[in-house]
């Protein structure tokens, strides 16, 4: 049962292998579906700033009646933010909304404003960092990390860091390889985390993975996120549907080596 196997970051921390994404769900959609996923043994519950939903899964927390040292809560920052004092502040206004005392990992949510992909911001990037240890080092953030970073963003940002990133959060499913900044990740300690691990179902309907699925008795949801797991990333996958969130935490068997390697030489968006 993945739910309740960690990962270690490179702070020592545990992270649960499965975590429980929330884009873009909000309202009672959002509150219904954390408190099923947690319902279901979801440990680790991933939210941001943008996505308007952190009062959403701070209600869902408490109502669960988990305590919370039991739980792995991440948020991330709005991505528009890239100074010191901001950071600061956003984060906090976070974490009342959530309604917790600290967060177990906080994420810059992008190198770049969602609405400039790809500018440049190393400089108000490391500002930002500069805030996360602050954060840290007081304890209202357990781990920090990164999203959407790739291998030049960080090859900028760790010889200015006193605490190097324990997560980098991509997009990552069947068919959609990333391979540079894994790799990249891997060598210096970074856990990668993979968002859109179903591909938004674009692979369900393939030939290659129906055949896995069949094979194994699960659905296609279930082989992706297997896959995912054997090679050590941890995937983050959403759904507002009981039973489809109880099976995407239900990974109890394991790919075969020629069946990873079928899965590699798919592609798609």
């Amino acid at each position: 049962m993945k739910l309740h196997e960690t990962y270690t970051l490179n702070n020592g921390l545990e992270i649960p292998k499965i975590g429980f994404g929330t884009a873009p769900l909000k309202g009672e959609e959002a509150y219904n579906a954390v408190l099923n996923a947690i319902k279901a043994g979801y440990r680790h519950i991933d939210t941001a700033q943008v996505y308007g939903n952190e009062s959403d899964v701070g209600r869902a927390i408490k109502d669960s009646g988990i305590p919370r040292e039991n739980l792995f809560i991440t948020t991330k920052l709005d991505s528009r933010i890239k100074n010191y004092d901001d950071a600061l502040d956003a984060f906090h206004a976070s974490l009342k909304r959530l309604g917790l005392t600290y967060v177990d990992l906080y994420l810059i949510h992008a190198p770049w404003p969602f609405d400039d992909i790809g500018s440049v911001h190393n400089e108000g990037n490391v500002a930002v960092w500069k805030a996360f240890e602050e954060l840290y080092e007081e304890g209202y953030a357990k781990a920090i990390g990164v999203s959407n970073f790739d291998v030049d963003d960080l090859q900028f940002l760790l010889p200015q860091a006193v605490f190097q990133p324990a997560v980098n959060q991509i997009k990552r499913h069947i068919g959609f390889p990333q391979q540079a900044i894994e790799t990249y990740c891997k060598n210096h300690g970074i856990l990668v985390e993979a968002y859109s691990p179903l591909g938004r179902g674009a692979f369900f309907d393939d030939a290659t993975v129906l055949s896995y699925a069949q094979e194994h008795g699960v659905h296609p949801a279930q082989i992706a996120l297997a896959y995912l797991l054997q090679k050590d990333l941890l995937p983050l996958p959403r759904s507002k549907n009981p039973e489809h969130i109880k099976a995407n935490g239900t990974i109890d068997f394991t790919l075969s080596d020629d069946a990873i390697d079928a899965l590699d030489r798919l592609r798609f968006d």
